[in-house]
């Protein structure tokens, strides 16, 4: 299970909403949109025990909004890549499986409780991320109330270090609807159901807990596996956190009982790691981590150290990055990684160089 690079690819996520002053008509509201995009260059280098391997490529993204009319408004994006080195054959065709990719081409309705997206668009929930073909509902009843309503079909990913071709999720793509209510000031409780058909049904909570000192999550999630001959399956994530100065802490512990490959059909955002993901979803995995980062000037440091446990395994990881600003829209990161899979030492380096306009 891939995971993306967490502190290169924070600088070249693109901004999918705008806001704009309501068009009087079609003409005007192309008039009106709005070009985003940023140009990177990457490369990493991975130690696996055995062999070495890498890469170097550029990438380009470019979106485009239009402006609204009558609360209708449209949507388009791509991103290209190229190779510019590759260590050996089919390190860089490894991680990308296509020159371009077209990420987003979406028709939008929104109006004061209720956004409406059709088409291809970026989700970011608790099981589903990255690119999907897909029709969402997302309502505001109530100030503090938000649901979301979806079906996506197919997915992919797109970013700085990978590009998948779109793919069926499951057997026929996946339902859900997904729910936070702020309780009280600073509590939000995140129930949520998913349904992928023929592979299985799941459905969780997440509570976390926000102040000016200190932060608190609690998420449980259990599946209902279509097939009788795999087990049902659950997981837990406990999470405290604090923020001093400019240094912020955290640190967690994971649980699974079963294999939960089935609960991140479409996706996951409970995993924090970088290269040890299989070993945080395996069966009966206890997982503990931590992470640090620390900001001064236009310099942000962060390391994490992650330790899970399974069968009679034990692997770890261990992360240092650095970001630095130049100016306001140049930015450079690199991250190291050294992790332990099956006894079996390996390391990584990456290197990111971002514009972004």
């Amino acid at each position: 299970m891939k995971k993306q690079l967490s502190i290169i690819t924070s600088a070249v996520i693109l901004s999918t909403s705008f806001a704009y002053a309501e068009s009087e008509n079609v003409n005007e509201a192309f008039k009106n949109g709005s070009v985003s995009g940023d140009l990177s260059a990457y490369t990493q280098q991975v130690d696996d025990g055995t062999s070495k391997s890498g890469f170097s490529s550029a990438t380009f993204g470019l979106n485009y909004e239009t402006g609204s009319v009558n609360g209708f408004s449209a949507q388009a994006g791509f991103r290209a890549n190229h190779e510019l080195s590759s260590k050996n054959d089919g390190d860089y065709n490894g991680e990308f499986a296509n020159n371009a990719l077209m990420t987003l081409a979406n028709i939008k309705y929104s109006n004061n409780i209720a956004t409406i997206i059709a088409g291809r668009q970026e989700i970011d929930l608790e099981w589903i991320g990255d690119y999907n073909d897909a029709l969402l509902a997302k309502l505001t009843p109530m100030d503090n109330l938000e649901i979301t309503a979806a079906f996506a079909r197919r997915q992919a990913a797109a970013g700085v270090d990978e590009s998948t071709d779109f793919e069926k999720i499951g057997e026929d793509g996946v339902y859900l609807i997904d729910a936070k209510f702020e309780a009280l000031k600073g509590l939000v409780l995140n129930p949520y159901f998913y349904e992928a058909k023929d592979v299985a049904s799941y459905y969780g909570l997440k509570a976390t807990f926000d102040n000016d000192m200190f932060g608190l999550t609690g998420h449980y999630a259990q599946s209902n596996e279509d097939d009788n001959s795999i087990k049902d399956a659950s997981i837990y994530n406990l999470e405290a956190r604090t923020s001093v100065a400019n240094l912020d802490l955290a640190l967690g512990y994971i649980k699974t009982d079963e294999d939960i490959s089935s609960i991140a059909t479409a996706g996951d955002n409970i995993d924090p790691t970088e290269e040890i993901g299989d070993s945080v979803y395996a069966t009966d995995s206890k997982t503990i981590y931590a992470s640090a980062g620390y900001t001064i000037a236009d310099i942000e440091l962060s390391a994490g150290y992650a330790q899970a446990k399974y069968s009679n395994n034990k692997d770890k990881e261990f992360v240092v990055g650095a970001g630095y600003s130049f100016v306001e829209n140049l930015s450079a990161e690199v991250l190291y990684v050294d992790y332990e899979i099956a006894d079996v030492d390996q390391s990584k380096v990456a290197a990111t160089l971002t514009y972004e306009f």
